[in-house]
């Protein structure tokens, strides 16, 4: 719900609960964001949301003992406690409530931009015969940051390949300085990247490498 909450997109649940409540409760037909904390960033789904907490679809086991924090895709964060979780779900408060109109509205700077999860993962790019190290800053179902010390063109295609990730195929769409922007050519389901998310966290960063003559392996197929 980019624009206006319509009643179609909406409706009111007593189903789900965290306790008693005074506040309405909105089922939300899709809306996807991620759980930061102290050991990496999560994708989920919220399902429904009050003023006062949130339930939320899950892909794997969240971390234990830690601070976490809701970020809408429109850049808005909220700070939550966890109350429950159970088989890919789990339900958290609000310690301060929220404003639900502008949380169902999802106004804001990024409305429509895909969630994006923050990292530092060394990886690798190989295009016509050369690769080099780079650095993976962020990465979306449809594309990814990398750093990288080396002049790429626009439009330029590559293979990026790091660990725990599949061999991807994307083009150049962006250059900021050492800055590049990827576009997939095949973009990631959100429940895959999510359960990638999990395996990706907690990779150090490394120096980004130079280039080095190695020849682009063709039996490394690209995702699929």
């Amino acid at each position: 719900m980019n624009k206006a909450v319509h009643k179609a997109d909406l409706e009111f649940t007593d189903e789900r609960k965290m306790g008693a409540r005074a506040e309405p409760r909105y089922t939300l037909l899709i809306r996807t964001a991620k759980l930061i904390c102290s050991s990496g960033e999560y994708l989920c789904i919220i399902r429904d949301a009050s003023s006062s907490g949130v339930s939320i679809r899950t892909f794997h086991s969240l971390p234990r003992g830690v601070q976490l924090t809701l970020e809408l895709p429109n850049g808005d964060q909220h700070p939550i406690e966890r109350v429950w979780e159970k088989d890919g779900a789990a339900g958290f408060r609000f310690p301060v409530p929220v404003d639900i109109e502008r949380l169902l509205s999802n106004k804001g700077r990024y409305t429509k931009r895909p969630v994006r999860l923050r990292l530092q993962l060394p990886a690798l790019i190989s295009s016509h015969g050369r690769t080099a190290g780079v650095v993976i800053r962020n990465i979306s179902q449809q594309g990814a940051q990398i750093e990288s010390p080396l002049h790429l063109a626009l439009a330029q295609k590559l293979r990026l390949e790091a660990d725990n990730l599949p061999s991807i195929q994307a083009g150049v769409r962006w250059r900021s300085g050492s800055d590049y922007g990827l576009a997939f050519d095949d973009t990631f389901q959100f429940s895959e990247l999510a359960q990638l998310a999990a395996e990706l966290q907690g990779h150090c960063d490394v120096d980004c490498g130079t280039w080095g003559e190695h020849p682009f392996d063709a039996s490394l197929s690209p995702r699929r």
